[in-house]
């Protein structure tokens, strides 16, 4: 998932070596926090926040079949 994540915001941003994905596991839940360049919070974010939208739609559908509820924070 870590490295789905990855692959969809490389593009996105004009600093693709600045892209951290952490991810915290809890009882029901595993949280991947997102972290990107300064400068490239509003591309990832995208206007009205459609691109994180989308982003968040592909992962949480990729994370369907696991027994844990996946989220997405984007920092």
């Amino acid at each position: 998932m870590k490295a789905l994540i990855e692959t969809i915001v490389t593009p996105l941003v004009d600093h693709p070596e600045e892209i951290e994905v952490n991810v915290k596991e809890e009882n029901n839940k595993v949280v991947y926090h997102l972290t990107v360049h300064k400068e490239d919070v509003g591309k990832v974010i995208g206007k009205n926040g459609r691109i994180a939208k989308a982003i968040r739609t592909v992962v949480y559908a990729a994370g369907s079949d696991a027994s844990k509820r996946v989220y997405l924070d984007i920092m």
